[in-house]
């Protein structure tokens, strides 16, 4: 009987005692909540501070690519092109006349000298070059640069050949051997220029050459190793 009574007294006063529930030690540990989570941020693709290029550089540049600009660069250096090939093509055709074939071989190397100014200042404008990846530049159209010099210098040395040994036989027909072999190697090189400097041309209306981009960094870490 005095079993009983003692049991029913336990009861009673574990049910009126208060539910204690373990704390849990990160949430309320010395009165302290969790702090917010850390959101990680992943590195921007686009930043022109890791150039150094500040940021309105690149807008002007932006503004400067657009199609209308493009376009009219463009077709001048394809009208230039077209003249250089008209003059290989047909300047033989008026050797007896020895002062309009000058006038045309002047025409044309000033032609082709204008074309590297324009691919040059094409080349200025670019984020690349900007931000002092010159060795980036050239990596990528090294080609294009030595055949345009080269065929300029060809060019040159054939006219002024030509010049010198029909200027007083105009009504002979003057062919040496080397001036064959210089001939040949200019009309050569002209189809490489011509054909090297349009896919340049056509190329540097990429937008990725004016601004940073994941495919930069790639290719500078490229060329780095």
């Amino acid at each position: 009987m005095i079993g009983s009574l003692t049991n029913i007294y336990c009861v009673k006063e574990f049910l009126s005692s208060p539910l204690l529930l373990p704390q849990h030690p990160l949430t309320l540990e010395q009165g302290k909540q969790l702090p917010p989570p850390v959101l990680r941020r992943e590195p921007e693709a686009v930043s022109g501070e890791l150039w150094n290029v500040p940021v309105e550089a690149q807008e002007s540049r932006r503004r400067m690519l657009q199609t209308s600009n493009y376009s009219l660069v463009l077709s001048l250096q394809f009208l230039l092109l077209s003249y250089d090939l008209f003059v290989n093509s047909f300047s033989e055709l008026i050797r007896m006349a020895p002062v309009i074939q000058l006038v045309l071989f002047i025409i044309q190397d000033i032609a082709v000298l204008f074309n590297i100014i324009i691919i040059f200042l094409m080349f200025f404008n670019t984020f690349i070059f900007q931000a002092g990846l010159v060795n980036l530049l050239f990596h990528k159209f090294k080609g294009t640069i030595i055949l345009t010099a080269v065929y300029f210098a060809l060019s040159i040395s054939l006219h002024v050949w030509v010049m010198n040994l029909r200027w007083k036989n105009a009504n002979n027909f003057v062919w040496t051997g080397g001036l064959q072999t210089l001939f040949v190697l200019q009309r050569l090189a002209a189809v490489l220029y011509c054909y090297s400097y349009k896919r340049t041309a056509v190329r540097l209306g990429d937008p990725r050459f004016y601004q940073d981009s994941l495919w930069l960094r790639k290719e500078f870490m490229q060329v780095r190793r």
